[in-house]
């Protein structure tokens, strides 16, 4: 159908041409009808083509000997030779140019077929496979790190950003992935399993644990530190750095990808040598610790560009018309989706999947032992659209598409690779907390307070990774201090990390406590507690230590609180042993809070513009998947061994970052400590800004190992 395509464009070229130009015909010296003119055309066109097409590779060949600068001089001379044949071999010689003019044709012509060709393979995975193969297979004869076929097998993990279990399976019973339908129906080959997120249920706190081990001290996606006045964000670049540091600092171990690996896409390194994307790495100094790299290497391929280009402007128009049709369907809930939000979920969907993809596929085909990759697609629409919108579903399908790119890559690889598939989180559905009650969290807690609430409730702002990551990709500063948080030292900063809300009061020294709040504000914990929008708070109490409050006055403190019970019933498995590690924190907030949970429905209220949220506890977004193939040891066998004690499901991100460094060493074997890197590998990370020697020339980024120092460390 392509080659059809560009054949008629090809055709109405030349009879542009013919028009315009007085030397070119392609009627006969009496004229002819316009259809047989048109017939005329098409014959001209199909005959250089065809010419082109099994000509053209032989000319080129044959002169491979003949100077550059002179061949550059026959190529026009050449392909106007060939278009001067294909006009002679139209019937009846209706066919007629000037060699200056044959030669003006045919480069208009050739043109023209090119780019109409590029554009209508935007859609073609099979063409789109074809130069994302032969630009890996370039890497890869480039590179040394290649093992062999034979070698063990490496890993490649996809993190399908926000998607819950149940979606997951929903959308491959329903037809809409294919792939990941394959893979689930093989039931031999490989196996769905759900694992259970912290109190936290967000990728800051999830894929920090899953690549570095840890996530302690990371209450939210958001949160305040009363030392520094800062307010640490998981999508700012140094926010992310910090929260990078501590973790290695905590573990001791640079993290999950440190032996040959690759991150792409992240918001973490995972300790890889290999890098693009990855936000914290966007507040590094020095050439080749940006984490745009990853853009320009892709970005080099003009057939990657068109590509892309093309996808991008099809997802701005498919945005707004959706987000038109929700307007005049007057669906709800819905949230408002103008201004730059059709390009943010262009880049996320499309530019950001594109150029993951492509450094994946380049990763196998080089033969890497690790890569962690994360797509952010479905995420950012399923905020703004619905976790189980039209819209969300139809992300899903584009994403499986990508899928098949990246096991199709698996099975051409210099090696052979297990892939699994995951998320960090799933979503909640609901009305927002301002839509459903009028006001957001932060009116409801100044009322509380006695102080001042805006006569209009105020829009608070998103947490969504993609609008920070395009303002890195497009090297615009990120302010670390968010304006909405500059108030009065004695007023509360209230923040929001989806249907979880956090409360702090920047004047009391340290955690403050529930007498100290009651004092200074006699009705606030009584107006939260026992909002219908919010389901219960974690607050420390000087007399009985830190106790969770819920509506009619519950109060229980949190060593005896219970799943499924008192103010934590409905909100499923783990979620008192969630509350009693997050109340371990240093810096959790003086106040948490978490919206209602419907059970019958799924549905929470985010106190952030979003109707599909993640954060807090409640319903799906504390379900996200694992698919892994059966080869590997089932996860929950893999934490027993790496624990030394049974257990019954995965809970917590750090779980799962056991379960997955098991399957690396029993995969690769033993990994090499970071500490000893230097000793039994290179090459080593340098510090002061530039790359190592020996260093990949793919546009790869270094990352600092455990005891090198992290300039710009602050949040």
């Amino acid at each position: 159908m392509r080659v059809i395509a560009v054949w008629a464009v090809s055709t109405l070229t030349m009879l542009v041409l013919a028009g315009i130009l007085p030397d070119f015909q392609l009627q006969s010296d009496d004229g002819d009808s316009i259809t047989r003119t048109a017939f005329t055309a098409a014959w001209g066109a199909g005959a250089f083509g065809l010419l082109s097409a099994l000509v053209w590779p032989v000319l080129v060949r044959a002169l491979l000997i003949v100077p550059a600068l002179v061949l550059g001089a026959l190529v026009f001379f050449l392909n106007g030779s060939l278009l001067w044949i294909a006009l002679r071999l139209i019937p009846d010689g209706r066919g007629d140019a000037n060699p200056e003019t044959a030669v003006v044709v045919a480069a208009v012509m050739s043109a023209v077929a090119s780019a109409a060709s590029t554009a209508l393979a935007v859609r073609d995975d099979d063409a789109h496979w074809r130069r994302l193969s032969r630009l890996a297979d370039r890497r890869r004869r480039r590179s040394s790190t290649s093992d062999g076929r034979g070698g063990p097998p490496g890993i490649v993990f996809v993190q399908l950003d926000g998607v819950g279990h149940d979606v997951l399976r929903q959308a491959a019973a329903d037809g809409l992935m294919p792939t990941v339908a394959g893979r689930i129906a093989d039931e031999a080959g490989h196996r769905l399993t759900p694992w259970f997120t912290d109190w936290s249920s967000q990728t800051g706190a999830s894929q920090l644990a899953i690549l570095h081990g840890s996530n302690f001290d990371v209450p939210a996606f958001r949160w305040y530190e009363k030392e520094t006045g800062t307010v640490m964000v998981s999508s700012r670049p140094a926010s992310a750095l910090e929260m990078q540091r501590r973790a290695i600092a905590r573990t001791h171990d640079g993290g999950l990808l440190t032996v040959d690996g690759a991150s792409r896409g992240n918001l973490f390194s995972g300790g890889a040598t290999q890098l693009a994307l990855v936000l914290s790495m966007a507040a590094r100094l020095g050439k080749g610790r940006r984490s745009r790299a990853g853009y320009f290497a892709y970005f080099s391929d003009p057939a990657n560009a068109v590509r892309t280009a093309l996808s991008f402007t099809a997802e701005v128009g498919r945005e707004i018309g959706q987000s038109t049709r929700a307007r005049i369907r007057k669906e709800a809930p819905r949230v408002k989706r103008g201004g730059l939000y059709p390009f943010i979920r262009a880049f996320a969907t499309v530019v950001e999947r594109d150029v993951v993809v492509a450094a994946v596929i380049g990763d196998m085909f080089a033969g890497r032992t690790t890569v962690y990759a994360d797509l952010v697609a479905y995420d950012e629409v399923a905020h703004h659209s619905g976790p189980h919108s039209r819209d969300a579903e139809k992300v899903l399908t584009r994403l499986d598409r990508s899928l098949g790119l990246i096991s199709r890559a698996a099975e051409h690889a210099p090696r052979s690779y297990r892939i699994v598939l995951l998320s960090d989180h799933g979503q909640s559905p609901g009305e927002t907390f301002a839509g459903k009650y009028g006001l957001t969290l932060k009116d409801l807690v100044r009322a509380g307070c006695g102080l001042p609430v805006p006569r209009r409730a105020q829009r608070t702002r998103s947490a969504s990774e993609a609008r920070d990551a395009v303002r890195i990709a497009l090297h615009r500063p990120v302010d670390e201090q968010e304006a909405e948080h500059q108030a009065a030292l004695s007023d509360p900063v209230v923040l929001a990390s989806g249907n979880l809300g956090l409360l702090s009061f920047p004047d009391i020294e340290g955690r403050a406590s529930r007498e100290e709040i009651d004092r200074r504000h006699p009705a606030l914990l009584g107006t939260l507690a026992n909002h219908p929008g919010i389901g219960f708070l974690l607050v420390r109490s000087e007399e009985h230590g830190s106790v969770v409050l819920g509506r009619g006055g519950a109060e229980v403190p949190v060593p005896e609180l219970t799943d499924g019970e008192g103010p934590l019933a409905g909100y499923g498995t783990g979620a008192a042993e969630a509350v009693r590690r997050t109340d371990s924190f240093p810096h959790v907030a003086d106040v948490m809070v978490n919206s209602m949970y419907e059970p019958e429905t799924g549905a929470v209220h985010a106190f952030e513009e979003q109707i599909g949220s993640h954060g807090g506890l409640g319903g799906e977004q504390s379900r996200p998947f694992l698919l892994w193939p059966r080869t590997l040891t089932d996860p929950v066998d893999a934490l027993a061994a790496e624990g030394g004690s049974p257990v019954t499901a995965v809970v917590g991100a750090e779980a799962v970052h056991r379960v997955l460094a098991h399957w690396i060493r029993e995969l690769s074997g033993p990994q090499v400590p970071l500490a000893e890197q230097s000793s039994t590998r290179g090459p080593v990370p340098r510090t002061d800004g530039a790359a190592p020697d020996g260093a990949a020339p793919d546009g790869a980024e270094v990352v600092p190992g455990a005891d090198d120092p992290v300039p710009g460390g602050r949040g």
